[in-house]
């Protein structure tokens, strides 16, 4: 959680503000050929550069907040940031793309006239710029869900770009306009599945919900089949932020373990075994060590 963690967050700034760059330039061409065009598929892909751009934008913001170091306010620094953000952006994907099916449904009944050439020239530039922009996240996308997020709306939007050309061919070749709707609407039916998918993590996150790859009772159990345990309970396994699993643990030993300072050596073999022997290593942990004749005066109440 060192210096290779504050690394990391630093090349993932980098590679944020490098994929922004790129998607507002292309923002901008866009949003002028879907005005000279009127496609929708190209307007989609235009809102899609739009919320990117911001999406973006929160992310580079979530990637700076969250080197900022742990005070007496935020105790856990703002790591929870990246969060916010995989939120925020995966609620504007969700609403554009479900604009996207409501209109492209419309212009199916009434397709208006698009001029094919320009529709493709302005969908090259546009998968260009994405497949650079992704170039870009891709050695960053999995280190936490800001990041997860920001390459989803690049993924998204090379779809959006190859939707544009594929409905421009289509259209130049056949004279059949509907496919500009069409292609509107598959770009819409990629998203929104997605988006929901980082809308439920995110609120995982939030909800603190317990991670995925690691299942309570195999963690009492393993801690159970230690020497002198001989109960768990208030056992908690959260997140703070996507990349940062925590746990807190009651664990009631012999009274003996505090006669011969067993106890002491107890605290470290319990942070070993969380941190080493489950899929999802949870090096953040926090035991309180009871001896078991104190079970009568705490009454357990959570298990």
């Amino acid at each position: 959680m060192g210096a290779g963690h504050d690394h990391a967050t630093s090349n993932n700034r980098n590679r944020l503000l490098i994929a922004f760059i790129i998607t507002v330039a292309v923002f901008v061409a866009q949003a002028i050929g879907a005005i000279v065009t009127g496609s929708l598929a190209l307007l989609v892909d235009t809102a899609h550069m739009l919320t990117d751009s911001a999406g973006l934008l929160m992310a580079l913001l979530a990637a700076g907040l969250m080197q900022r170091p742990a005070t007496k306010k935020h105790s856990w620094g703002l790591r929870r940031t990246e969060v916010l953000s995989a939120m925020a952006q995966s609620s504007l994907l969700f609403a554009v793309g479900i604009y996207a099916l409501i209109e492209g449904v419309r212009r199916l009944v009434e397709p208006p006239e698009i001029q094919p050439t320009g529709l493709l020239v302005f969908g090259i530039i546009g998968l260009v710029a994405n497949i650079a922009a992704l170039l870009v996240l891709t050695g960053g996308r999995n280190s936490n869900l800001n990041m997860k997020a920001a390459f989803l709306e690049v993924i998204n939007d090379a779809l959006g770009s190859v939707g544009v050309i594929l409905s421009a061919i289509v259209i130049a070749l056949f004279g059949w306009y509907q496919a500009d709707a069409v292609a509107g609407i598959l770009i819409a039916a990629l998203i929104v599945p997605r988006t929901i998918v980082l809308l439920k993590a995110s609120l995982g996150v939030l909800l603190e919900s317990t991670p995925k790859g690691i299942d309570p009772e195999d963690v009492r159990s393993h801690i159970m089949a230690m020497d002198h345990v001989t109960d768990v309970h208030d056992l908690h396994i959260t997140r703070i932020s996507s990349d940062l699993p925590v746990l807190t643990a009651h664990v009631i030993v012999d009274d003996s373990c505090f006669r011969d300072g067993h106890a002491a050596e107890m605290l470290p073999a319990l942070q070993r075994c969380v941190a080493e022997h489950f899929e999802l290593s949870i090096e953040h942990s926090t035991f309180q060590i009871e001896p078991e004749s104190n079970i009568d005066r705490e009454h357990v109440r959570h298990h």
